[in-house]
């Protein structure tokens, strides 16, 4: 009986073990999204320059964009 005691213990240990792998995998799987990327910002400042962006662009703009939903 005591054999059979100390085995699910350690079968019980050994789940445990496993999701505590798991646990930090995920863990490290967010910090890792969270973390800033290497990647090259790229600025967009004076991009339009010179550029006048009228009324009308900006309902024909909206209108382009929300053509096929009804507001």
């Amino acid at each position: 009986m005591k054999h059979t005691v100390t085995k699910k213990t350690a079968e019980i240990l050994h789940k445990i073990e496993d999701i505590e792998k798991e646990v930090m995998n995920l863990k490290l799987s967010v910090l890792k999204g969270l973390a800033p990327s290497q990647k090259k910002i790229i600025s967009l400042k004076g991009i339009l320059k010179g550029i006048e962006i009228t009324e009308q662009d900006i309902v024909d703009t909206e209108k382009s964009l929300y053509n096929k939903i009804e507001l």
